[in-house]
Formats: structure tokens, sequence, C-alpha cells
């Protein structure tokens, strides 16, 4: 298992920038792929975007364009920029450590608000 800290959460309006933040407790090197995913109230997680120990990234199509997952190696942490945010852009957001095909670890979870 792998613990995940995440951070960077807030209040912002609608057109607005936030970045989150995601450590796992081993290297990055060694976890399969990471991402994050949110749900907002009454509805189910969605994969938001991911990136792969090798660099490959993914997007939800909602936010493709306006979110961008990246990591830094040396700081063994996986960001996940928002830019020209929404308000159905609000929900909890979620770090996760893909370890095998079927095995994930979450994070706590950090809110994010969007205000119009």
């Amino acid at each position: 298992q792998v613990q995940l800290v995440e951070s960077g959460g807030g209040l912002v309006q609608a057109g607005g920038s936030l970045r989150l933040s995601c450590t796992p407790s081993r290297s990055i090197f060694s976890i399969y792929a990471m991402g994050w995913s949110r749900q907002a109230p009454g509805k189910q997680r969605e994969l938001v975007a991911a990136i792969t120990s090798g660099g490959s990234t993914n997007y939800a199509d909602s936010v493709k364009g306006r979110f961008t997952i990246s990591r830094d190696d040396a700081k063994n942490t996986v960001y996940l920029q928002m830019n020209s945010l929404k308000p159905e852009d609000t929900a909890v957001y979620y770090c996760n450590a893909k370890l095998t095909i079927t095995h994930y670890d979450w994070g706590q979870g950090t809110q994010v608000t969007v205000s119009s």
C-alpha cells in the first residue's frame, strides 16, 4: 500500500486557477500510474486525469485543454494544474495510486469550490 498526501484545494472564482499536489509515501517510479479523480455531491466519482510511470497522460473530456497533470520526480510529487475553472468543476478531488490493474490507493480528498 501507499499513503498519499494531498494539498492545494480551496475556493476560487470561475475562470481562476488552482494547483493540487499529491505526494506518495514511496517512489513514484514504483507506482504504475497516479491520477486524480473527483466526486461532486450526488454524483459518481470520475477520473479526471492520470499519468503513468512512463509519463503517458490521459484526461476526461470535460477537462481537456484546461487541466494538466504532471510530476516532479525530484520532489516525488504529482500535480494537477487546473485553469479556466468552472462552477461544474466543484467537487472533492482525490489523488489515487494505481499499484496493479485492480488495486488503487486513495488520498483523503481535497475540496475544490468554484464560485460563479
